[in-house]
């Protein structure tokens, strides 16, 4: 990409000739503008103001996911600024975020403010803003608003987005689960549409009560358990009627068994408790297109319904396109080398779910280990660049994986080959789940939310806070968001 601002000839570049393995301590004495000075000016002229005299190196992480996180931490404590850059100013934990779609945790067990993490590290700051373009040349990082952030290292850690594969309608009809937002919107919808039934059931449509989820992944697997479990507490809320007579949950999947990355019993196992629990498990089932009314399938088939969850893929994140021509998978990941670096482009690193790194048998999987894995990683290759030390290439630990199916019933697969399924396999889903939730008070709260819901077989967080949905290509900058609601709200004003 071109350039924006001139480089200083007597800054090091970290990723090859004179100073590439400085100490940063001998680097600063040596190059007093290392850091990405630039002659204390933006881009566009102007005077900088954000760390211009600071000699240290700069690494600017975008994404504060499991991997941006991660990197982060690793980086805390040590002569390098960071700059962690993210369109929200909250990790969330997104394995959960399910759980919040229905009913069974509030959005704040699982998502935990950004400053809060790193408010004791000296090194670390954190600016909330939409990323707008790359600029390798000149190593700048442009947000949709304030000032653009200058870099002597980027890791590129957005993660994924939704991917509705080109089917017709989904973008404009489906929920996707991808964020904070997304949850609480769909958990709204399913709550309205039990609200739209009670007022008069005789007028309702006939999908106003069929929830129809697409995606035998672990997310469309745990989403269709919790929500029949939901319909059991819905069921003590609305007295005039039998939930479970009238309301369907149907889970579609295109391969022939749910759960595909998993040993052959699980994936069986999976679906017979899912199918006993009264959820419709339909595989090797394609979505053709969808409309406000109906899905329509393979075969000519149509389910009628109002709430279609598309839990069927992601891609990665379009930050990977900002970096120029880069070698992508056949997913839209950007290939790495084995040090995580982007080829062609020594000072930029890829992490988490938008990087295709190599394994043994392909690309390694958009799973949460990957993800923290692969960020821990890369901040150990730039602290042994700067430290003079050789980098090393990056091996997936992998440590296993589980999905839960319900109450007292999940599987897992351990490294080993070891196989859980069952209660046991619940137990340990439910202990690994909450240890890796940021913040005590999170992990403390979600806790107690699980201990309720199970005693009580209730899903307590069942209120309607109607937000207004953004969207992923949304810029989250608060002045374009803060427009955005208000005109929101003057449309729905104006039609009602």
């Amino acid at each position: 990409m071109s350039s924006s601002a001139p480089h200083d000839p007597s800054a090091p570049d970290l990723s090859s000739g004179d100073g590439a393995h400085e100490p940063a301590d001998i680097r600063a004495r040596k190059h007093p503008t290392v850091g990405h000075a630039v002659d204390g000016r933006m881009p566009d002229g102007r005077p900088r103001g954000d760390g211009a005299a600071d000699v240290r190196p700069h690494v600017v992480i975008v994404g504060a996911g499991f991997a941006g996180l991660e990197a982060a931490k690793k980086l805390t404590d040590t002569p390098i600024r960071v700059t962690l850059v993210d369109r929200n100013n909250y990790h969330k934990f997104q394995p959960l975020l399910y759980e919040v779609a229905m009913a069974g945790l509030e959005a704040d067990d699982i998502a935990h403010n950004v400053r809060n993490i790193f408010q004791d590290a000296d090194n670390v700051r954190f600016r909330l803003g939409t990323v707008s373009e790359v600029d390798t040349d000149g190593k700048w990082v442009h947000l949709r608003s304030g000032d653009p952030i200058p870099y002597d290292q980027l890791i590129l850690a957005a993660g994924a987005v939704t991917n509705d594969f080109g089917v017709e309608g989904v973008s404009e009809y489906g929920f996707p689960l991808k964020n904070v937002p997304d949850a609480v919107n769909l958990r709204n919808h399913i709550l309205r549409q039990f609200e739209r039934y009670d007022r008069n059931p005789d007028e309702a449509d006939d999908g106003t009560l069929t929830f129809v989820i697409v995606g035998g992944g672990p997310t469309g697997v745990e989403t269709a358990g919790a929500l029949v479990e939901l319909f059991d507490t819905l069921n003590d809320d609305f007295t005039a009627f039998d939930i479970r007579e009238r309301a369907r949950c149907v889970l579609l999947e295109m391969q022939e068994d749910l759960l595909p990355p998993y040993a052959e019993s699980l994936r069986a196992y999976t679906r017979e408790v899912l199918e006993a629990r009264g959820v419709e498990v339909m595989t090797e089932t394609v979505v053709e297109r969808v409309d406000e009314h109906a899905v329509h399938l393979n075969g000519g088939n149509t389910i009628p319904t109002q709430t279609l969850v598309w839990a069927a893929g992601v891609k990665a994140s379009p930050v990977v396109d900002m970096v120029g021509p880069v070698e992508k998978a056949s997913d839209g990941r950007v290939v790495v080398n084995p040090e995580l670096a982007i080829p062609g482009h020594p000072d930029i690193y890829a992490v988490g779910d938008l990087a295709a790194i190599q394994g043994e048998d392909g690309y390694e999987p958009q799973l949460a280990q990957v993800a923290m894995q692969s960020g821990r990683h890369a901040a150990e290759n730039i602290l042994s660049r700067i430290n003079n030390r050789t980098t090393e290439s990056f091996t997936y630990s992998d440590l296993g994986q589980m999905a839960t199916i319900g109450r007292n019933a999940a599987v897992a697969e351990l490294a080993g080959g070891l196989k859980f399924k069952g209660l046991i396999a619940w137990l340990m889903w439910v202990v690994i789940h909450i240890a890796k939730i940021v913040g005590f008070r999170n992990r403390a709260s979600a806790f107690v939310n699980w201990a309720y819901n199970y005693f009580t077989y209730s899903r307590s967080a069942r209120l309607l806070l109607d937000v207004v949905p953004i969207s992923d290509d949304l810029s989250m900058e608060v002045e374009e968001i803060d427009r955005t609601v208000k005109q929101r709200l003057k449309e729905v004003e104006a039609g009602a």
